[in-house]
Protein backbone atom coordinates (compact mmCIF):
# COMPACT_ATOMS: atom_id res chain seq x y z
CA UNK A 1 0.00 0.00 0.00
CA UNK A 2 1.12 3.66 -0.66
CA UNK A 3 1.26 6.42 2.24
CA UNK A 4 -2.08 7.60 0.94
CA UNK A 5 -5.15 6.70 3.24
CA UNK A 6 -6.82 3.57 1.65
CA UNK A 7 -10.67 4.96 0.60
CA UNK A 8 -14.10 3.33 0.60
CA UNK A 9 -14.55 1.99 -2.74
CA UNK A 10 -18.13 2.59 -2.65
CA UNK A 11 -18.88 4.66 -5.57
CA UNK A 12 -18.80 8.68 -4.37
CA UNK A 13 -17.32 7.79 -1.30
CA UNK A 14 -14.29 9.31 -0.32
CA UNK A 15 -14.00 8.21 3.75
CA UNK A 16 -11.07 6.74 4.86
CA UNK A 17 -11.43 2.51 4.61
CA UNK A 18 -11.94 0.46 7.34
CA UNK A 19 -12.69 -3.08 6.23
CA UNK A 20 -11.62 -5.25 3.27
CA UNK A 21 -13.79 -7.88 1.62
CA UNK A 22 -12.30 -10.41 -0.22
CA UNK A 23 -14.08 -11.81 -3.56
CA UNK A 24 -13.61 -13.46 -6.55
CA UNK A 25 -15.57 -14.22 -9.53
CA UNK A 26 -15.57 -18.11 -10.18
CA UNK A 27 -16.30 -17.74 -13.48
CA UNK A 28 -13.17 -16.08 -14.60
CA UNK A 29 -10.89 -16.14 -11.50
CA UNK A 30 -9.02 -19.54 -10.03
CA UNK A 31 -10.33 -20.44 -6.92
CA UNK A 32 -7.00 -19.51 -4.74
CA UNK A 33 -7.43 -15.51 -6.60
CA UNK A 34 -8.94 -12.66 -4.47
CA UNK A 35 -9.87 -9.17 -5.48
CA UNK A 36 -10.45 -6.46 -2.66
CA UNK A 37 -12.67 -3.58 -2.66
CA UNK A 38 -12.51 -1.46 0.48
CA UNK A 39 -15.22 -0.48 2.50
CA UNK A 40 -15.98 2.30 5.41
CA UNK A 41 -18.13 1.74 8.13
CA UNK A 42 -20.98 2.65 6.39
CA UNK A 43 -20.77 0.94 2.99
CA UNK A 44 -19.87 -2.83 4.54
CA UNK A 45 -22.96 -4.02 4.56
CA UNK A 46 -23.86 -2.64 1.20
CA UNK A 47 -20.54 -3.86 -0.54
CA UNK A 48 -20.73 -7.21 0.95
CA UNK A 49 -24.74 -7.37 0.22
CA UNK A 50 -23.85 -6.47 -3.00
CA UNK A 51 -20.93 -9.26 -3.57
CA UNK A 52 -22.88 -11.92 -1.70
CA UNK A 53 -25.54 -12.08 -3.71
CA UNK A 54 -23.73 -12.64 -6.56
CA UNK A 55 -22.18 -15.35 -5.05
CA UNK A 56 -18.61 -13.44 -5.26
CA UNK A 57 -17.91 -12.49 -1.82
CA UNK A 58 -15.21 -14.63 0.06
CA UNK A 59 -13.97 -13.10 3.66
CA UNK A 60 -14.23 -9.32 5.29
CA UNK A 61 -11.40 -8.32 7.45
CA UNK A 62 -10.62 -5.31 8.95
CA UNK A 63 -8.44 -3.18 6.83
CA UNK A 64 -5.42 -3.22 9.83
CA UNK A 65 -5.64 -7.11 9.90
CA UNK A 66 -5.45 -7.42 6.36
CA UNK A 67 -2.55 -5.30 5.98
CA UNK A 68 -1.28 -7.20 9.23
CA UNK A 69 -1.38 -10.61 7.20
CA UNK A 70 0.42 -9.49 4.07
CA UNK A 71 -2.87 -10.56 1.81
Amino acid sequence: MSDETPICSAKGCRTAAVWVLAWNNPKIHTPERRKTWLACEEHREHLSEFLGVRGFLKDVVPLEEWERSGS
